[in-house]
């Protein structure tokens, strides 16, 4: 495997692993004193649409929730991930 691969790879793992390690800290920090503003999300997106072909139906929709632990997790990871690929 070639090292565009492998930074590719390493990418797209440390942006989900601050996606999910960020919703978790949100998850926790819901409702504690002084650190509940981590848990503050917004959802952006549209409501589903459907088509109806009486033999074929079809829905399309899609809603993001962000919150501000997922943002600044992501945010780490990214710098994270410049030092790993750059070592790698």
């Amino acid at each position: 495997m070639g090292k565009d691969f492998k930074n590719t790879f390493a990418f797209v793992f440390f942006v989900l692993a601050g996606i999910v390690l960020g919703g978790f800290i949100a998850y926790i920090c819901d409702g504690k004193a002084y650190v509940d503003w981590l848990s503050w999300s917004q959802s952006i997106g549209f409501d589903p649409v459907t088509v109806d072909l009486n033999v074929l139906t079809i829905t399309l929709g899609m809603r993001l929730k962000v919150s501000v632990a997922q943002i600044f997790c992501v945010a780490i990871m990214l710098i994270v991930n410049s030092r790993f690929c750059r070592r790698g």
